[in-house]
């Protein structure tokens, strides 16, 4: 029979678990620890204490009690001195900001990406020069405690490499150890799909909070998905869980980036609506990215019957993916993001219709549809969370690993 936790086991969960408290509801009083997390105060206090004394939190007194008798200590996490570096590489821009012990960004750089070959080097480069200028920001006594990146394709969760990524032009590159390596910081990179990681950003801290089982559908060039399932992420037994933007919704459609034909990203994607909409241009290279997408779905708006025509096409594809995921998952919400939030806002009707017929009743009556709250933040958010996570699990461990 297996021995039960010791004593020491379980002082880490708990100091894992309150921190969680602090990085994801903020300020919270040790009164109210007591509640959420069922230990005494006296535990409560020596917990809190191990965390002060490490600089993850700190106790203030709270502002205003409105109560009589002795107010009890608000524990604050270290968002200013306590850091991670979260990275964003998509299809037309590379971001990278840095993430304070409780969400909150605290510095951040962005640029355009053109579309082209994966360079690792160059791009790996690139966001490890953003670091350093927000490094060279910091005070001295801050600690940066892990690094993570989204990027849009599938990535092996073994070991960070992207496996596939037809809209970055990415095939079986090590991005992860070569960004580790430019960063210089001796920590690992840990990446994740933009997706997957919009998602928990999204279930943690966006629209989904509270909400256990939601389906998150990301468009850039393509779209993604991020299924969270009883509260946490299906990820897959290699980490490609969620492609369902390769999702065949029209056998012999528009063909696919990834070698197939009709998959939702084929008819439901960038190059769809501008080539349905009459603004793809000659050899498909006059228009592209948000700015090209948000301009059919504001032609729409104004009366332009190419674009409501384009959209409605669109729409209907849409529709037909979700309520597949609706009826096979049986989410609570589904989530709209990156450029699908303006597809979505300009198709509802259609994608409600294509709901109406094909959505099992059960599945659809309690069903929430919703705009991604994070925004373009989204997938930076879920890098940063990403990046927390080690901390999360065993704070002095990780602490004591990067401080050491």
């Amino acid at each position: 029979m297996r021995a039960g936790p010791s004593q020491e086991e379980i002082r880490r969960h708990n100091l894992g678990a309150l921190l969680r408290h602090v990085h994801l509801g903020g300020p919270i009083s040790r009164a109210e620890l007591t509640t959420r997390m069922g230990l005494n105060r006296s535990t409560i206090m020596a917990l809190t204490s191990d965390l002060t004394a490490a600089g993850l939190v700190r106790e203030e007194l709270p502002r205003e009690t409105g109560r009589a008798g002795r107010p009890s200590l608000v524990v604050r996490p270290e968002s200013s001195r306590v850091y991670v570096f979260a990275f964003d590489v998509g299809p037309d821009r590379l971001a990278a900001a840095r993430v304070g012990l409780g969400g909150a960004i605290l510095d951040r750089r962005e640029a355009a990406r053109e579309r082209g070959p994966f360079r690792l080097e160059e791009l790996a480069g690139a966001l490890a020069g953003f670091a350093r200028q927000m490094r060279r920001k910091t005070r001295d006594d801050t600690v940066c405690v892990g690094a993570a990146a989204a990027v849009s394709g599938g990535v092996r969760k073994s070991d960070g490499v992207i496996r596939f990524g037809p809209n970055l032009r990415a095939d079986e590159v090590p991005f992860g150890e070569e960004l580790g390596r430019r960063l210089g910081l001796g920590l690992p990179v840990t990446v994740g799909n933009d997706a997957n990681l919009a998602a928990l950003a999204e279930h943690s801290r966006g629209v989904g909070m509270g909400v256990r089982d939601l389906i998150y559908l990301h468009g850039d060039v393509g779209i993604g998905g991020g299924i969270i399932a009883g509260g946490h992420l299906l990820g897959g037994h290699d980490g490609y869980g969620g492609e369902v933007g390769h999702m065949v919704v029209n056998p012999g459609g528009r063909d696919c980036g990834c070698g197939s034909s009709g998959c939702l990203e084929a008819e439901v994607g960038e190059r769809a609506l501008l080539e349905a909409a009459g603004r793809l241009g000659r050899h498909g290279a006059a228009q592209h990215g948000r700015d090209a997408v948000r301009a059919v779905v504001d032609g729409a708006d104004r009366g332009d019957i190419v674009a409501q025509e384009a959209l409605g096409r669109v729409g209907d594809w849409l529709g037909l993916g979700v309520a597949n995921l609706v009826n096979i998952f049986n989410p609570e919400m589904v989530i709209f993001g990156g450029m699908l939030r303006e597809v979505y806002l300009g198709s509802a009707a259609q994608v409600r219709s294509r709901l109406a017929l094909h959505a099992m009743a059960p599945q659809r009556e309690k069903l929430r549809l919703r705009t991604s709250a994070l925004a373009d933040d989204a997938t930076l958010v879920g890098a940063a969370e990403l990046a927390f996570a080690h901390v999360l699990a065993d704070p002095l461990e990780a602490l004591a690993r990067v401080s050491g």
